[in-house]
């Protein structure tokens, strides 16, 4: 049966990945594409897949790629007219999401209300508005599902079973490259250290956020908008192997858990054609070459991203915003080399103690709070 796709960030990490598994399964087909800047890839996707419309989210960008491709049948757009155009297209099925940042959140709410299939891969949406975002998918009947891996793996443990039975979310992180580091140890630590991901490829920010623990606390938030679990429900065990993706515990004390190589195909493949599970062509965890796997409890005195995640949840309304987006300007200085390591984290307290909290905030409310992070962030710098 075709599937039809929409993809947001089509030039990224995921985005990539899974015109990777469009390139296995004949049944899918490509509608539009959307990314930031990059031209050169993006071209090349249209060439490849053959989509109606692209969107660049930068204009010059478009006008580029209009240039470059005049002599190809296609739609070129930009910025969020852009964005919310072809997430409402009916001549699609399933959204893939995988755009950085909150720019992700009008383009959702705008598919929901379209009965689109959501395959989610962009946080920000349900940390910053889940109270809309969820709400809005039951009442349409417009499924999400999500592809971080950890995300897919809780949702892979649900299957079948009641969720009023679910004792615990066991959430895994393979702790980063600085696992066991004390802060003193991370003082000076240097961009090119901070990108060496022992497990997972992925792109620059994320491989920071694993770093810095926000990443893992930012995916608390996330599981308990899409599962409906409180956050002293959600336990956070660092698995240095990243063979568990994650896990339920049951109420009997049953655990089911998802395992496989870390390899983000997975998850993507199994958003798209939920709830089948096709064949695919990649490497098998091979258990006696394991032999063991080792759980530890975070260090949270050390890496401060869980921490600020619970304060920041427990607060609710705008703060999970704040917090995402001194974390994502925090990360941008960090990897201009512009600001430290562990100065990510100074920066991301200081705007959530600088934030009044707007409860049950509009999308406009949200978006104004990044807005206030970002300047006051700029302020301090300057």
């Amino acid at each position: 049966m075709e599937k039809r796709l929409v993809i947001l960030g089509s030039t990224g990490s995921i985005g990539t990945q899974t015109l990777e598994i469009v390139d296995a399964n004949p049944e899918l087909t490509v509608v539009a594409l959307a990314a930031g800047r990059n031209v050169s890839r993006m071209e090349e996707q249209i060439r490849k897949y053959k989509p109606s419309y692209a969107v660049m989210w930068d204009e010059s960008a478009a006008t580029d790629l209009k240039e470059k491709t005049k002599d190809l049948n296609i739609q070129i757009l930009s910025g969020m007219d852009g964005l919310l155009f072809i997430s409402t297209l009916e001549e699609y099925d399933i959204l893939v999401t995988a755009i950085v940042g909150m720019i992700g959140i009008r383009p959702t709410i705008a598919a929901l209300e379209k009965k689109k299939i959501i395959a989610l891969a962009n946080k920000e949406t349900l940390v910053t508005a889940g109270h809309i975002i969820m709400p809005l998918s039951k009442q349409m009947n417009a499924p999400i599902y999500p592809v971080d891996s950890e995300h897919s793996a809780i949702f892979q443990s649900l299957q079948g079973m009641p969720r009023e039975r679910v004792e615990k979310i066991l959430l895994t992180a393979s702790g980063g490259p600085f696992r066991g580091k004390k802060r003193n140890e991370l003082t000076e630590i240097t961009v090119e250290d901070a990108l060496k991901h022992p497990n997972w490829s992925m792109g620059r920010k994320i491989t920071v956020d694993s770093a810095t623990l926000v990443n893992k606390g930012l995916e608390m938030i996330e599981a308990k908008w899409l599962f409906g679990v409180e956050m002293d429900r959600i336990k956070v065990l660092i698995h240095p192997q990243s063979i568990l993706h994650s896990a339920v515990q049951y109420v009997d004390g049953g655990i089911i858990g998802q395992m496989g190589v870390p390899d983000m195909k997975l998850p993507i493949q199994y958003a798209i054609f939920y709830p089948d599970r096709l064949y695919m062509d990649t490497p098998r965890v091979d258990f006696m070459s394991l032999q063991s796997m080792t759980f530890e409890e975070p260090d949270e005195e050390t890496f401060l991203g869980l921490p600020f995640a619970r304060k920041a949840a427990a607060v609710g309304g705008t703060m999970p915003t704040v917090f995402n987006a001194a974390n994502e300007k925090a990360v941008a200085l960090f990897l201009d080399r512009k600001i430290k390591f562990l100065e990510i984290y100074d920066l991301i307290q200081a705007s959530m103690e600088n934030h009044k909290a707007v409860q049950n905030p509009s999308v406009d409310e949200i978006l104004a709070a990044e807005a206030e992070t970002y300047e006051f962030i700029a302020g301090k710098l300057s």
